[in-house]
C-alpha cells in the first residue's frame, strides 16, 4: 500500500472517530477509497456532499486494467477517470442500498502483445452503479458496489501497432469502497 492510501486511511479514521452525529437534514460530506485501483497499482479519491438520502460524488482515479478483461491481443491497457456521480440511498443516515448514475470521463492507454507503441485514447461514459453502505464505527463505512458504464462519445477503432482498439459499448465494474463521512 502506497503512502497516500495510508495517509487517507488515517485521515478517514481520524475522522470518523471525532465526527459528531449530524441530523438526516443537514448537508454532510465524505471521502471515499476504492480497494481496486489500488490492488491494480492506481489510486482512486473521491469526495461527495450530499443531504437527507441524496449526495452527489465527485472523483478520480487510475486503473491498471487487468489482461484478462481487456481484448485479446493488446496489454498495458490503463485508465484515467473523472468521473461526477448522483445517488440516492433507500434508508437515512448513509446506510443500506443506494443506487447511482452519472457522466465519467476516460482518458486510456493501450499496447499490442508485441509492446511496439502506446496509443492514447478518450471517451465519455454514462454510469449507472448501486451498492450497498455497512456501517463499520461512527461515520465509517463499507460499500461493495458494482456498476455498468455505457460508451458513449469518444475515440473509436484506435489504431495500435498494426492492430485497432474500440472500447466495449458496455464496461461491467465491481468493487470495495471505504469511506467516512461527518
Amino acid at each position: 500500500m502506497n503512502k497516500t492510501a495510508i495517509f487517507l486511511i488515517g485521515l478517514f479514521l481520524t475522522i470518523s472517530s471525532s465526527a459528531q452525529t449530524q441530523q438526516n437534514n443537514n448537508i454532510n460530506i465524505g471521502a471515499e477509497l476504492d480497494f481496486l485501483p489500488y490492488a491494480t497499482g492506481g489510486y482512486f479519491g473521491a469526495v461527495w456532499a450530499g443531504k437527507n438520502n441524496w449526495r452527489v460524488r465527485v472523483l478520480n482515479a487510475g486503473v491498471n486494467m487487468p489482461d484478462i478483461v481487456t481484448a485479446k491481443g493488446f496489454t498495458n491497457r490503463h485508465v484515467n477517470s473523472i468521473a461526477i456521480i448522483t445517488d440516492h440511498f433507500f434508508k437515512p443516515g448513509w446506510k443500506g442500498w443506494w443506487i447511482g448514475g452519472g457522466l465519467v470521463y476516460w482518458k486510456s492507454s493501450i499496447q499490442t502483445t508485441a509492446r511496439e507503441q502506446t496509443s492514447h485514447f478518450s471517451n465519455v461514459l454514462l454510469n449507472g452503479s448501486a451498492g450497498y453502505t455497512i456501517a463499520l464505527y461512527k461515520h465509517l463505512y463499507l460499500s461493495p458496489w458494482a456498476g455498468l458504464s455505457i460508451r458513449t462519445a469518444g475515440d473509436k477503432n484506435v489504431a495500435v501497432d498494426n492492430k485497432s482498439y474500440t472500447l466495449p459499448l458496455i464496461n461491467p465494474e465491481a468493487s470495495l469502497k471505504i469511506g467516512c463521512y461527518f
